[in-house]
């Protein structure tokens, strides 16, 4: 596999000009309501989203990213009165969010620090009441790691308090930077999606955010299939592209989780030749990498999913879908798993040769981002049409705006 470098020397030739008033700032309501915009094979054409169900191939399975979008927001005051906020960005120790976010004691967590030159104090500390019950929670500065930091949080309580419970409490949710406005109380069900279940994304995956219980019922009983798996969104997903060339990129670590019977039911569709569609680009990463963790396995690999940035365009082995997948599945048996846990920073870019979807439900992304790039590896060259398409038939951008289903044939 080659990478384009037409593509990669040269960020210009993907880049638009997007207008602030094409970034949604609130999402339509209901969230159906949104438009759909409908590529298939270089075909475009313009939808409800409501009309998902009527555009899906029956056999077709679509593929969910179940995660929640945590408090990830913590404010503090220091002694002189100085406002802080802590932007918890990625568990360190314990290093699974599950883990982390069911501590009883204490956590470290690897931070964005606003306001970090009045942070002299240390630690420092708030009080609260959670349910009724006392609970100081202290906060202590470790060391600096790049442009983030090590926070320590510890807490004390008079009844037991997990992590999870006081970001829950007294955090807040973390909304797209590029929205320019304050949180509002509508974000805490807007900024979710309805089958949220997976503590741990410090963003949504925003594809899924246009899903009702309707929509899903219309697919249901069309005979799609439904798959869940969980990739925790990183705040990385916003990182602007600051380096002339795409490839000195540092692509952003996420958290994969995903069950043995969801790669089983992945291996039954490949064999039977069903359409995969991801919802989502961070659906989509995560397929791509469970192939390339599949496809790279030997006796031996240990069952913890690692894929690195540039893994796939350096590997010369190319299993089929269905022999991947079963390689995970028979070491998951050796291991008596029931699920797949890892983490991958894999970048998609022109060039790629997808091994698993078919296509892909998405939001229109920001121009030179690492998910518009995702999608010019998709769609090709088509990837100008389809935002033409979108400006000038004014659909609304970036997280809570519009979707696009895009289909093509391998």
């Amino acid at each position: 596999m080659v990478m384009d470098l037409k593509w990669l020397d040269h960020l210009e030739l993907l880049d638009y000009n997007l207008p602030n008033d094409f970034i949604a700032l609130h999402p339509v309501s209901p969230r159906d309501h949104s438009r759909l915009l409908y590529y298939n094979n270089g075909d475009l054409s313009d939808f409800q989203f409501t009309h998902l169900p009527d555009l899906i191939p029956a056999n077709a399975v679509l593929v969910f990213n179940e995660t929640k979008v945590i408090h990830a927001r913590l404010f503090f005051l220091t002694p002189m009165g100085a406002k802080i906020e802590i932007f918890c960005l990625d568990p360190f120790l314990p290093a699974l969010h599950f883990d982390n976010l069911n501590a009883k004691n204490e956590v470290v967590w690897k931070c964005l620090i606003g306001n970090n030159k009045r942070w002299k104090d240390n630690p420092m500390s708030i009080e609260m009441a959670i349910n009724e019950s006392p609970v100081t929670l202290f906060a202590e500065k470790l060391e600096q790691v790049d442009d983030s930091f090590l926070v320590r949080f510890s807490w004390k309580s008079e009844s037991e308090m997990v992590f999870g419970d006081i970001l829950d409490a007294i955090g807040q949710i973390p909304i797209p930077p590029y929205l320019n406005r304050e949180v509002e109380f509508d974000d805490e069900t807007d900024y979710q999606t309805i089958y949220a279940k997976a503590e741990g994304s410090v963003a949504a995956p925003t594809a899924g955010l246009h899903f009702t219980e309707d929509v899903l019922k219309g697919l249901r009983e069309k005979g799609v299939t439904f798959v869940f798996l969980t990739l925790h969104v990183g705040a990385g997903t916003f990182k602007p592209i600051k380096v002339e060339h795409i490839s000195e990129h540092v692509m952003h670590k996420e958290q994969i989780r995903v069950s043995r019977k969801s790669l089983e039911t992945l291996a039954s569709a490949s064999l039977n030749q069903q359409p995969i569609i991801a919802v989502g680009t961070t659906s989509l990463r995560s397929l791509e990498s469970i192939y390339w963790y599949g496809n790279n396995l030997t006796e031996k690999s240990d069952a913890f999913l690692s894929v690195s940035q540039w893994e796939p365009y350096l590997s010369q082995k190319r299993l089929s879908l269905q022999e991947a997948l079963r390689q995970i599945i028979h070491l998951m048996e050796q291991f008596n798993l029931s699920w797949l846990e890892g983490e991958t920073k894999l970048m998609i870019v022109p060039g790629y040769h997808f091994k698993v979807i078919s296509g892909i439900i998405t939001n229109f992304h920001q121009p030179k981002s690492t998910l518009l790039f995702l999608i010019a590896a998709w769609v090709g060259e088509d990837w100008k049409k389809i935002y033409k398409y979108a400006l000038e038939n004014k659909f609304r951008f970036l997280s809570f705006g519009d979707s696009s289903l895009l289909l093509k044939n391998k």
